[in-house]
């Protein structure tokens, strides 16, 4: 009998134990990946420094890579650019599944869209998945620094999980062709607690 009171204790505190890994929203808690930061090509050092300090403001597992070249099968010579998806799928190769990766780019990138076999694009993430890419080259010259932090955080939206939000001023919006990054504010309710479920440091 006290075997049996210790048991059906322990079953009790397992499963509060579970309750209190789910947020207000109901979304299970877990802890956040990894976030590996790798520059592509010639992209800039004290851009690539700016970027990983700006992430460790939500994340402390950062980790920054020195430059490595774009994927030889990744450039696309008809428009002089590179292959989003291809450099994604070279990416999550040098990665453990604990991490997620994002690589930066200065060069125009893009991808098959909408039955457009190469449609440019800022930035470019699996949902969910374990990399993402973002550029530069599209961004507004007054504002590109903000900009491009904005864009990292979109893209990492989505390999958490994250798809295009409604909402105008949420950063996962949807930029349909265009930049409407300036408009673009913080991560809506909704989709901040989602990614708070994920273990993001978010206010």
């Amino acid at each position: 009998m006290k075997y049996y009171s210790i048991l059906l204790l322990f079953i009790h505190l397992s499963c509060t134990n579970k309750k209190d890994e789910k947020d207000a929203k109901g979304f299970q808690t877990e802890q956040q990946k990894v976030i590996v930061v790798q520059p592509l090509g010639n992209f800039k050092l004290n851009q690539a420094e700016k970027v990983f300090k700006q992430i460790k403001t939500i994340n402390s597992n950062v980790v920054l890579r020195q430059n490595i070249s774009f994927p030889s099968n990744s450039f696309y010579d008809p428009r002089n650019r590179y292959r989003a998806d291809s450099i994604i799928k070279n990416l999550k190769k040098s990665i453990g599944k604990d991490s997620v990766i994002v690589g930066l780019s200065h060069f125009d990138i893009s991808t098959t869209k909408s039955g457009i076999k190469d449609w440019g694009v800022m930035g470019l993430g699996y949902r969910p998945g374990r990399a993402c890419v973002v550029s530069d080259f599209r961004l507004s010259v007054k504002n590109k620094n903000q900009q491009f932090y904005k864009l990292i955080l979109h893209e990492l939206g989505h390999t958490a999980g994250l798809p295009h939000c409604k909402v105008k001023t949420c950063l996962m919006r949807d930029a349909e062709g265009r930049n409407p990054l300036d408009q673009e504010k913080s991560f809506c309710r909704e989709c901040k607690s989602f990614l708070k479920s994920k273990g993001w440091q978010l206010i």
